[in-house]
């Protein structure tokens, strides 16, 4: 069976600059960064599937992006993937001091434990001081310094809202969130019937905004809320499509009247079946 060390030879010699494999030689950061992505993403969709036959593959072609930047940076001397472990090594027994308290990772065991509030606590504590380790002007500090701007919209809008609602800046429940959607949505309403594009999108963006903020108070992920949307849209949409094949019928010749009723009959057979929503 192949081995880490036999990964990171491997793209090496994919790098290597007279033998190596011309696509892989060309690559950079910001060339691979999209491949991340999609591989993040196909890894979550395994999971979501239950798809545990194909998530080794999945996490094997995530972990691969990780040794794709480790040897871009090794060949311009920034650092190597053995530096990559050993910082998210240190990292992680940082911020467990409830399991490290000695901060030795081959610690004996026998410590006492904390409760769920007091790890929640230290933890906060803990990001708080790298947050200010890494600021180059601490004077200028915020809470939403380290919440990534590369991350989907609709995630990191759920992570600013809670870095916010760490100093009580936020709603106390889920009701007066649900207020202030449809406070969203009329001023939605209103810049449509201004014919306003500037301010619709404006307004549809503090209405979707509104809406992660109450898929947080109700303890659901927005990301995978959608994602779950999406799939079951598509799920019904390809009924649709099999249903007029089957009566020989282009799509394009259907109202939308038909349209619509077969939509209902794919939610009504999905009723049936336990594992559909």
């Amino acid at each position: 069976m192949y081995s880490l060390e036999d990964l990171l030879h491997l793209m090496n010699r994919l790098r290597d600059p007279q033998y190596g494999c011309p696509w892989d030689i060309k690559q950079t950061y910001a060339t691979i960064v999209p491949h991340t992505l999609e591989e993040a993403y196909e890894v979550a969709d395994a999971i979501e599937r239950g798809d545990f036959d194909h998530l080794q593959g999945e996490l094997g072609d995530l972990l691969f992006q990780v040794v794709y930047y480790s040897q871009l940076a090794r060949e311009e001397g920034r650092f190597e993937f053995d530096g990559v472990v050993d910082s998210i090594t240190r990292k992680l027994i940082r911020r467990h001091p409830h399991v490290f308290p000695t901060g030795d990772l081959y610690a004996p065991l026998d410590i006492p434990r904390l409760n769920e509030e007091q790890v929640k606590q230290r933890w906060e504590e803990i990001k708080a001081e790298e947050r200010a380790e890494k600021s180059s002007a601490p004077e200028q500090l915020s809470l939403l310094d380290d919440v990534p701007a590369a991350l989907p919209a609709l995630s990191r809008s759920a992570k600013l809202q809670k870095r916010a609602g760490q100093v009580g800046f936020d709603w106390p429940d889920a009701l007066p969130v649900l207020d202030k959607v449809r406070e969203e949505l009329d001023e939605v309403l209103e810049a449509m019937a201004d014919n306003d594009s500037a301010a619709i999108a404006d307004e549809v963006g503090d209405l979707l905004f509104s809406v992660v903020n109450l898929a947080r108070h109700l303890k659901v992920d927005p990301e995978t809320a959608l994602r779950g949307a999406n799939s079951k849209f598509e799920r019904r949409f390809r009924f649709i499509e099999q249903a007029l094949r089957d009566t020989h019928r282009p799509i394009e010749d259907c109202t939308l009247e038909e349209l619509d009723a077969l939509w209902g009959e794919a939610k009504r057979q999905e009723k049936n079946l336990p594992s559909c929503g």
